[in-house]
């Protein structure tokens, strides 16, 4: 591949494809290799590691495939050629229905006895012994194991060399190697994929995405094909990823996929066609369920010598510790959220002299420039400019605050003393800013240029007030605020039950307020919906996507547990506007907003042990008291296209056992 820029007999197989290949009994060995240290003539392949994580993360999600977590073992740049065969042979052992085998990295051809080479982190062009014969594959995949059929992918250069019965003599005149190799054609019941012809490289065209051929077939698992049927075989996902490898017009030089299928493995169902087969809903604890007993890789590892970790990884296993650089926490968290980053950088820190403290609204300004306004809700009642990432950046957070604009009451007006901001949106063009504030409750217009209060406060509706005036709770009132896409309708959502509301089964049964007007101009309360949140959690903030379409967050903090956090998505299409309806607790399902599970951050993947900083009990050490989110407009190219960036700041709560934490995820609303 080159870088652009930088126990028992095997069980008779099936005649037909009507048997699907069985994740619970299957088990997949997914090797990379990024780096080449001490590699003559083999530059690095960044692509290589988005690889690993983005098709774990597919073959995983139970809406594709749904193998469970610890029946696969990713290997990250192995050192010997046992590094590799040894997993495999673990994996044969354990799989009953299908054993599968990922390989990504440099390919090279052998000059003298034509043999594909599969590369390791200190192999050279010139020294096949420092390569993996891609025979020594063959043979720990065939030789032990029950599996009913084995499924072998290569994405390398030459990598169609695998499908030939001997050797051609061909000459690659870029690498100036001959090549040939061993067929994997006598396993009885097997199923081989490979990113190119036996005589063309594979390409990673950007080092920060997925090689082409893996970013293809990752695409192809997580979409769906069209017009297809509801389930989808290896054959029929080849010919998607081969037609639109072919059809790419940014590869250096053509390349074309290839496969073959024996005993009619490509056939058989494989993977959920998720372009007309809905997503599945994962499960919605509050705290994930304690992992029951894992696959033993750890212990047939350890016989075999072999450095493995004991704990779960849920992006890439701990393998060759000493060989690799940390996995960082990345990955995917459900089907429509995909995690890019997080950051610490401003945790405890001061812009100009002024903590960055207590953050608890987030809003980004025009331009998709990565800048943004973070809201303190502490005495001092700041609004802070950021910048959330290098510009140019798609994936990656480098937030950085200015000195704050402090907010201030119109000349002859006066602001409470204790305002609790909680949320804010930026009008059209800019210049002005809403800000919705606990104290009151209250939602006010502000100049950004002066911090200067514009116009009266908008007009809150009676019962989202503290008793004895309304049923709200004291400081849990208005703590959400979105702004749709055109200005017209602004939402506003209160954190806790009213009292008269109550709960559903523990389910807090919430208002939020729907106001009408134009940016810059007067809102007036509008509808008024009725929101169920998730078991134990309080709302603490929207954005809109489109219309009568929110994304809301949840959380909670429960002492000896930690916190929990979930973004919801959200549809007021049907839901009935209940203004005026004294309690909610008995109204009918039918009433409410319907509201499904985007992501829950407990389930993003942490990454290796001190990847992510954590103080007192988490579920996951990515959890903070998430507080503040903002939606960017969706990517226009990438492997992310039509996906939009979602970020989520957290409130420290000026407390130092809190951390100022960012998040940046892909989404797809």
């Amino acid at each position: 591949m080159t870088d652009a820029a930088r126990p028992a007999g095997p069980t008779p197989l099936p005649d037909s494809g009507s048997q699907r290949i069985d994740p619970a009994r299957s088990a997949c060995v997914l090797i990379g290799v990024d780096k080449y240290p001490g590699g003559k003539g083999l530059a690095p392949l960044r692509s290589v590691r988005h690889n690993l994580i983005e098709l774990r993360a597919a073959l995983t999600d139970r809406s594709v495939w749904g193998i469970p977590e610890d029946r696969i073992v990713t290997v990250s740049n192995p050192k010997t050629s046992a590094d590799i065969c040894d997993p495999i042979r673990v994996a044969a052992q354990q799989a009953m229905d299908t054993l599968l085998v990922y390989y990504a990295g440099h390919g090279l051809l052998d000059r003298d006895d034509s043999r594909l080479c599969l590369t390791l982190p200190g192999s050279s062009e010139d020294k096949p012994e420092t390569c993996v014969d891609a025979g020594y594959v063959r043979r720990a995949m065939k030789d032990n194991g029950a599996a009913m059929r084995r499924v072998l992918i290569l994405d390398c250069c030459f990598s169609g060399k695998v499908l030939q019965m001997s050797p051609t003599g061909t000459v690659a005149a870029d690498l100036g190697v001959r090549a040939a190799v061993k067929t994997l054609r006598d396993i009885k019941g097997s199923y081989v994929m490979t990113s190119a012809t036996h005589d063309r490289p594979s390409h990673a065209p950007d080092p920060d995405e997925c090689s082409a051929f893996t970013g293809e077939l990752v695409d192809v698992l997580r979409q769906g094909i069209p017009d297809g049927p509801e389930m989808l075989g290896l054959h029929a996902v080849f010919r998607e990823v081969r037609d639109r490898v072919v059809e790419r017009d940014d590869l250096p030089t053509p390349q074309e996929p290839q496969d073959e299928s024996q005993n009619g493995v490509g056939d058989l169902e494989f993977v959920r066609n998720l372009a007309v087969l809905p997503p599945l809903l994962a499960p919605d604890p509050l705290v994930p369920a304690p992992r029951g007993r894992r696959w033993p890789w750890a212990v047939v590892a350890g016989a075999l010598g072999l450095g493995i970790g004991l704990a779960a990884m849920p992006a890439v296993d701990r393998w060759q510790e000493h060989t690799r650089e940390p996995v960082p926490a990345t990955g995917q968290c459900a089907t429509g959220a995909f995690l890019l980053d997080h950051s610490d950088v401003l945790n405890k820190q001061e812009a100009d002299g002024e903590k960055l403290a207590g953050l608890s609204g987030l809003a980004l300004l025009p331009g998709g420039n990565g800048e943004a306004l973070a809201l303190a809700d502490n005495e001092f009642n700041r609004v802070f400019p950021l910048r959330l990432g290098p510009s140019g950046s798609a994936d990656t957070l480098e937030p950085s605050a200015q000195t704050a604009t402090t907010l201030r009451p119109a000349p002859g007006g006066r602001l409470p003393a204790w305002m609790d901001a909680e949320a804010l949106v930026v009008e059209k063009g800019g210049r002005t800013i809403l800000v919705a504030a606990e104290t009151g409750p209250a939602i006010r217009r502000f100049d950004l240029s002066t911090g200067r209060q514009i116009g009266a406060d908008l007009p809150v509706p009676k019962e989202f007030k503290p008793w004895p005036v309304g049923g709200a709770q004291t400081g849990r009132t208005i703590e959400a605020l979105a702004l749709s896409p055109d200005g017209r309708h602004l939402y506003a959502g209160m954190e806790a039950s009213l009292s008269q509301d109550g709960d559903s089964r523990g389910r807090n049964l919430l208002r939020i307020q729907r106001y009408k007007g134009t940016p810059g101009g007067a809102y007036v309360p509008d509808r008024q919906y009725a929101y169920r949140a998730a078991d134990g959690l309080y709302l603490t903030e929207l954005v809109a996507v489109g219309a009568d379409q929110l994304l809301a967050l949840e959380r909670q903090y429960a002492v000896g547990i930690g916190n929990a956090v979930r973004v919801q998505r959200l549809s007021l299409t049907g839901a009935q506007d209940v203004t005026g309806e004294q309690a909610l607790f008995r109204r009918p399902a039918d009433e409410f907003v319907r509201s499904e599970k985007l992501f829950d951050l407990a389930e993003c993947p942490p990454g290796d042990p001190g990847q992510v900083a954590t103080k007192g009990p988490q579920a996951n050490p990515l959890l903070q008291n998430a507080e503040g989110m903002a939606l960017g407009e969706p990517w226009t190219t990438g492997n992310r296209k039509g996906w939009r960036p979602l970020y989520l700041v957290s409130d420290d709560n000026l407390n130092e056992v809190q951390i100022t934490r960012f998040y940046l995820l892909a989404v797809r609303v």
